[in-house]
């Protein structure tokens, strides 16, 4: 009879981690559960020997729910990734302290260039009159040495989470000739390809926020019995709150939030293309705003992504912009659009464009 032990910690804290992994190593079935699950549960007064007693008997008659927890190598690769996201947030930090320090100089560079300096001579050298000093230059040159110190690691982590990546044998691709290895399924003619490479051929993922988003979901999609499942647990999707014949909009739930901001970073990406998802993005962002557009192109991406670790054979095929305007109906569209300008008191004629 195999061991088999639960542990349920609050959800909002991280001790179970230790324990987790401890009992992990030593060969025991580990399952983690959330503290809400049997919370909601009527059961015995609050204390910590009778709360362990209460967990046993609610596992033992199946009523608590594991919760997500990935294997060793999607943890690893979830290190690297998440220290790589912390360091560019810490160099964006120190590319805005630059430029308030510059603006304190009356140097505003912000608005005739960006970083990589794309601006007229003219408007440059206008923008560079101002009263930057010797302490000014010292500062500069401390804040561009950090600043070089974080491009330097964050190349070492991308490197690093690349190579875990690909030694995930759930990530390898299949070669032309049927070989898979850790190298396979980047070649041409390749009938799978690697799941880095898969996933970034949707619009707006680089393979580095393709790495992001593996090491938040993991690669066994088996874990999400639907798409819907897996847009659930990453919190792109409000709660259902109905009660009889009343429905009301429920709170959006907290979800995973480094995938959601991988996510969102890709769907800011995807809306800049001539592609479906730029299209749906436009749509979307005309009648209900660019917050709300972003969230939609998100969770679009992660539905993607579901189907595409689900069934390795998969590839991205993109509809392209002209999608909806296909199958728009066109007579449809003009009966709306005579209605609303009679409405005004107008009568209008229309004739077929040579």
């Amino acid at each position: 009879m195999s061991n088999f032990l639960i542990f349920a910690p609050r959800i909002t804290l991280d001790y179970w981690r230790t324990w987790f992994f401890v009992l992990e190593a030593c060969g025991l079935a580990v399952q983690l559960v959330s503290a809400a699950q049997a919370k909601n549960l009527p059961g015995r007064p609050k204390t910590d020997k009778l709360d362990a007693m209460w967990l046993a008997r609610l596992t033992e008659m199946g009523l608590l729910r594991a919760s997500f927890v990935p294997p060793k190598a999607v943890r690893d690769l979830r290190d690297y990734t998440r220290a790589r996201t912390r360091l560019i947030h810490e160099r964006t930090r120190c590319w805005q302290r630059l430029e308030k320090l510059l603006e304190g100089a009356l140097i505003k560079l912000s608005s005739v260039a960006c970083r990589t300096m794309k601006a007229k001579h003219d408007a440059l050298v206008e923008a560079l009159d101002g009263m930057f000093d010797d302490h000014h230059g010292e500062l500069a040159a401390l804040l561009l040495d950090q600043i070089a110190a974080l491009d330097a690691k964050i190349t070492q982590l991308g490197a690093r989470a690349a190579e875990l990546a690909s030694a995930m044998p759930g990530a390898w691709g299949i070669d032309a000739d049927g070989t898979t290895a850790p190298g396979a399924g980047t070649g041409p003619g390749a009938p799978v390809l690697n799941a880095v490479a898969r996933l970034a051929e949707i619009p707006g993922l680089s393979p580095g926020l393709a790495q992001t988003i593996i090491a938040e979901t993991g690669l066994d999609m088996s874990r999400f019995p639907t798409a819907a499942h897996l847009v659930s647990w990453a919190g792109l999707c409000p709660s259902a709150r109905q009660s009889g014949p009343r429905s009301r909009a429920g709170k959006k739930g907290q979800g995973d939030t480094w995938l959601r901001g991988a996510l969102g970073q890709a769907a800011v990406n995807a809306a800049r293309t001539a592609t479906f998802l730029g299209e749906r993005y436009s749509r979307i962002a005309r009648r209900r705003g660019k917050a709300k557009a972003q969230v939609a192109i998100a969770r679009s991406i992660l539905v993607i992504i579901w189907h595409l670790l689900a069934d390795p054979a998969a590839r991205f095929t993109d509809l392209g912009p002209s999608y909806y305007q296909a199958r728009t109906d066109t007579d449809r569209k003009l009966r709306n659009h005579i209605r609303q300008i009679q409405a005004l008191g107008f009568t209008i004629a229309l004739t077929k464009a040579g």
